[in-house]
């Protein structure tokens, strides 16, 4: 049995080995459906270990950022909606503005409050206006992106990002930063080295 010095629970070998094998199947980009079919288990418990590994993912994103911070950066801001709400102008307000910062080729990033607690003044205000200048300052900075020929961490992180979250078919606003923090890693992060440091992180108290 491995001993937690912390918190005094044990572990089994068994264990130990079911965690290191689902660490392989998030590091390899294995969604948690997949993962629980393979391995036949529960969805909901390979979910669970799915969140736990966002969490250490983004402990050691803000670890690294921390070393690192000091080092000449560049930063952009971010505009991400739904693809299935482009369309809609009032989709502003469920879009996610993060901050991306680049430190050499890895990149931090920040998630700005959300525009949703604005949403019914804005509306009984009749402030249509400001929402719509934002989103057509939004698909013009969409278009830009795609058709820009600068290559850099930021953008090219942007066109990672993009095609990751889409892979989920729908994230919650809740648990969003936690996705964005499992991109940002992964991202940073070659797949060689993605498990090693996870389970450091996981098991750095037992």
């Amino acid at each position: 049995m491995v001993k937690c010095s912390v918190c005094k629970k044990k572990y089994s070998p068994e264990r130990v080995n079911q965690i290191i094998t689902l660490m392989d199947h998030f590091c390899k980009d294995e969604n948690a459906l997949t993962a629980s079919k393979i391995l036949h288990l529960s969805y909901a418990t390979v979910l669970k270990y799915y969140q736990k590994f966002r969490h250490l993912a983004a402990e050691y994103c803000e670890e690294q950022y921390h070393l690192h911070r000091t080092s000449e950066s560049q930063y952009e801001e971010y505009l991400y909606i739904e693809k299935s709400k482009r369309h809609n102008k009032k989709a502003i307000f469920d879009s996610h503005n993060f901050l991306t910062f680049a430190y050499g080729e890895h990149v931090y990033t920040i998630l700005m409050p959300s525009l949703v607690a604005y949403k019914q003044q804005f509306l009984e205000d009749n402030l249509e206006e400001v929402y719509t200048k934002e989103f057509s300052k939004f698909m013009r900075s969409s278009r830009i992106i795609k058709i820009s020929e600068h290559d850099n961490a930021i953008t090219r992180f942007w066109h990672y990002f993009e095609t990751f979250i889409m892979s989920f078919k729908g994230v919650s606003s809740e648990l969003f930063p936690y996705y964005l923090k499992e991109a940002e890693f992964k991202f940073n992060t070659p797949i060689t080295k993605r498990q090693e440091i996870l389970e450091q992180f996981y098991f750095k108290r037992v």
